[in-house]
């Protein structure tokens, strides 16, 4: 058989057993190509070199029992690899943290077009926040597309922090990022120029209904409360305290565009465009929230 037509049928495997996907591909044969390319020691891009070369029995068995595992565990690829990538930047990751997708890495990749932050920066933006940062990917990201700032990362959870110390130094970046163990603002610095957050934001409901894949991440970092917004109130009341005076925060809020709105109605923000739309990530300057503070 040739690793075509394995990858293939793998394939169509994974979509009869229903798994679910969104943890770096966003279907199944993405989600095959590359749990087989890995069980084989191949690179992701062996399909285009490679895709008429059969396979042996041995890396068949190898291979096969991979998808069987990724069906019968519903463990996401990325945990089962130890592999993420976000914005083509590649990272380490565990079950101590979420898995890398946030919009917010497009933003701060893309240099050029609409939608991006460099309308809203200058070039006094020099330091950063990530706030929730998890693995540490939007800290490392923030770094390689904008040389000239410093980033402080800070999350609660010690595992992910040891996570993030793994991507920070993998990057070679330890100059640059500084991490800091925190509830929320609790432990940073500042003021910042730019605050980027990826916050835990999954309403109840939706926590209760979410697919087994995303089951096997840590629940602190998903679940939001009732309508999601518990930490949001939090930061959006504290965040002005460590934004300098034309600081933006960039918050992604996902699916929960309505709660928000229902929980801020008189907070002006600016809406994003990321590949998902225009309803996944905010902008907010500092004025704004200072002025529905006091409104």
């Amino acid at each position: 058989m040739t690793l075509i037509d394995f990858i293939t049928a793998q394939s169509a495997r994974l979509k009869e057993a229903g798994v679910s996907f969104g943890h770096g591909t966003t279907n199944a044969f993405d989600e095959a190509a590359w749990l087989v390319t890995w069980a084989l020691g191949m690179p992701l891009d062996a399909l285009e070199t490679q895709a008429q070369r059969n396979i042996t029995p041995e890396e068949f068995t190898k291979a096969d029992d991979i998808i069987a595992r990724r069906i019968d565990s519903r463990l996401p690829a990325a945990y089962m690899t130890k592999q993420a990538w976000l914005q083509n930047v590649p990272f380490y990751v565990d079950q101590r943290t979420i898995i890398p997708r946030s919009f917010i890495a497009e933003l701060l990749a893309d240099g050029e077009g609409d939608g991006t932050l460099d309308a809203w920066l200058s070039d006094k933006t020099h330091a950063v926040l990530d706030l929730c940062t998890g693995n540490g990917s939007l800290a490392v990201i923030a770094a390689m597309a904008y040389p000239e700032i410093t980033v402080d990362a800070t999350d609660i959870s010690d595992e992910a922090l040891a996570v993030a110390r793994i991507n920070v130094d993998q990057h070679k970046l330890g100059k640059r990022i500084t991490l800091f163990k925190g509830d929320l603002f609790e432990k940073v610095r500042g003021p910042y120029d730019l605050i980027v957050c990826n916050p835990p934001y999954v309403n109840a409901d939706s926590m209760a209904h979410l697919p087994d894949e995303y089951r096997k991440e840590p629940a602190l970092a998903l679940a939001g409360g009732d309508d999601g917004m518990d930490l949001v109130r939090r930061i959006l009341k504290d965040a002005p305290a460590y934004m300098t005076r034309d600081a933006v925060l960039v918050l992604e809020i996902g699916n929960e565009r309505e709660h928000f709105e229902a929980a801020f109605p008189r907070l002006e923000v600016a809406w994003l465009e990321a590949s998902a739309g225009a309803d996944q990530v905010l902008l907010v300057t500092r004025e704004s929230l200072l002025r529905a503070a006091r409104k």
